[in-house]
C-alpha cells in the first residue's frame, strides 16, 4: 500500500491540527524524500509542444512558470489551506503583499471598503492612502462596535477589512457578528489573522470569507524570511486573486516557502509555550504599569469574547505608560535580555515602541484615533524562560522609574 503523504483532502481533513501542520500538502518526487523538496527553478520544460499548450489553456494540470506554480510553493499553499479549513490558498512575497492582493484583486474604482481603525500601520496606509488613488472609497470605524459596521455600509460597500487581535491595540472583533452583517449585505470579509495563525483562531469557522497572513510572523517563527498567504474559496482564489497575482507578480520564492513549511512543523508547540509565557509575563506586567492590553487577562474589555473565539489568547500584548514616548524609550533602553525589534511572532522576545516604528508613517492624529498612544509598548513574548523575562522587565521598569 502506498503511504499517504498529505495531498488527498479527504484524508488530510480527518487529521488533527498538529498532524496537518507536519504532513498536509507534502508531495514526494520519485526519490521518495522525507523532507519536502526545494525546487529552485523559474521555468519548466516539456516533452512536446502540445503539453504546454494544454497547460496554458487550462486543459491539463502541471507546472508552466514559477510565477504561477512551483512544486515547493504549492506544498506550502495546500498545507496552510488545510490548517485554515479553507478550500484554497495562494502565498505571496510578504504579509503586506498578501493584504494588498486580497484587497485590490476584488476592488475597483467606485467601490467602498469599511476597515477597522486599529490596524498595522501599513494596512492603514493601504486603506487611507493607496485605495483612494484608484478611486476606492473607505471608512474606518471602531471595530469593537458591532453596530458601527452596519452604520458604515453604503450601496457600493464591497469589503470589510480588519485584524483581530489588532496590531498593536489588541482590539478583539466579534467575528460571528461582523461576518454575519457582511453576509447579509453581500459584502466580503477580509480578516488579517497574523497574530493568531490557524492554531489559535480560524476566522473561516466564524463566517469569514478571506483570511490573510503575514507568514513572516508566527508561521515561520524565527525571523528568517518574508512570506504572506491568502486563504478563501477556490472560486475567490482562482478566479479573483490568481489573475491579479499572476499579472502583478508578488510571488513567494521557493526557498522562503520551504523555510515557512519547516516553521509550520513546530508552530503549535511554539505557540502554546509562547502563549503560556505571555500570560505569565502579562500577569507580572499588569502589577507594574497603568494599563495593559492582553486578551488573556480579565482586565481586557473583550476578554470573554477572546476566550470564546480563540483557542489560545496569543503571545503578543501591549501596555501603556503615563510618561509617554520618553518613558517608553527608557524602558526599552533598560532591557538586557529582550531585544528591541519591530518584528512579531519570533521565538525570541521582542519589544518595540509602535508610535516611533510600526506606526511612525501615520500622522499623530491618526495614531491617536487608532489608540496608538505615545506611551504604548508592544511585546512579543518568546520561548525564553518566563522568569528570565520577568527579571529583565523588572530591571527595565526600575531604571525607567516605574
Amino acid at each position: 500500500m502506498k503511504r499517504h503523504t498529505g495531498t488527498d483532502r479527504s484524508i488530510t481533513q480527518s487529521w488533527k491540527p498538529a498532524t496537518r501542520a507536519v504532513r498536509a500538502g507534502t508531495s514526494r518526487s520519485e526519490h521518495g524524500e522525507t523532507s519536502e523538496a526545494l525546487y529552485l527553478t523559474s521555468g519548466y520544460s516539456y516533452d512536446d509542444a502540445a503539453t504546454p499548450a494544454a497547460r496554458f489553456a487550462g486543459e491539463a494540470a502541471g507546472m508552466t512558470y514559477s510565477r504561477l506554480q512551483n512544486p515547493t510553493v504549492a506544498m506550502l499553499e495546500e498545507r496552510i489551506a488545510v490548517m485554515e479549513g479553507a478550500e484554497a490558498c495562494r502565498t505571496q512575497a510578504s504579509g503586506m503583499a498578501a493584504m494588498t492582493a486580497a484587497l485590490l484583486s476584488q476592488l475597483s474604482a467606485g467601490d467602498h471598503i469599511v476597515a477597522a481603525r486599529a490596524a498595522f500601520g501599513s494596512c492603514r496606509w493601504l486603506v487611507d492612502s493607496l485605495c483612494p488613488r484608484f478611486g476606492i472609497e473607505s471608512t474606518t470605524i471602531d471595530s469593537t462596535d458591532n453596530d458601527a459596521w452596519e452604520r458604515a455600509i453604503r450601496p457600493n460597500t464591497k469589503v470589510f477589512f480588519f485584524e483581530t487581535p489588532a496590531n498593536p491595540t489588541l482590539d478583539i472583533v466579534d467575528l460571528r457578528a461582523v461576518c454575519a452583517i457582511a453576509k447579509a449585505h453581500g459584502i466580503t470579509t477580509v480578516v488579517d489573522n497574523a497574530f493568531c495563525t490557524p492554531v489559535m483562531q480560524r476566522p473561516i469557522e466564524w463566517g469569514a470569507d478571506v483570511v490573510a497572513y503575514s507568514a513572516t510572523k508566527l508561521m515561520e517563527g524565527q525571523g528568517r524570511v518574508l512570506a504572506g498567504a491568502v486563504c478563501g474559496t477556490e472560486e475567490f482564489i482562482n478566479e479573483t486573486l490568481l489573475p491579479f497575482q499572476r499579472n502583478t507578480g508578488p510571488n513567494l520564492s521557493p526557498f522562503n516557502a520551504w523555510v515557512v513549511m519547516k516553521g509550520l512543523e513546530t508552530l503549535e508547540l511554539r505557540a502554546r509555550q509562547q502563549c503560556a509565557n505571555a500570560l505569565r509575563v502579562g500577569e507580572f506586567v499588569e502589577t507594574r504599569v497603568p494599563r495593559i492590553l492582553h486578551p488573556g487577562l480579565a482586565s481586557h474589555p473583550r476578554h470573554a469574547l477572546a476566550m470564546e473565539q480563540m483557542d489560545m489568547t496569543g503571545c503578543i500584548f501591549s501596555f501603556v505608560l503615563d510618561g509617554g514616548r520618553e518613558q517608553a524609550h527608557a524602558v526599552l533602553d533598560g532591557l538586557e535580555l529582550i531585544d528591541i525589534s519591530n518584528n512579531i511572532g519570533d521565538s525570541r522576545s521582542l519589544m518595540c515602541h509602535p508610535a516611533s516604528t510600526t506606526h511612525a508613517s501615520l500622522s499623530p492624529e491618526t495614531r491617536a484615533e487608532m489608540g496608538v498612544d505615545e506611551g504604548m509598548i508592544r511585546f512579543n513574548v518568546g520561548l525564553e524562560d518566563a522568569d528570565d523575562l520577568i527579571a529583565d522587565l523588572d530591571r527595565a521598569f526600575d531604571r525607567a522609574g516605574l
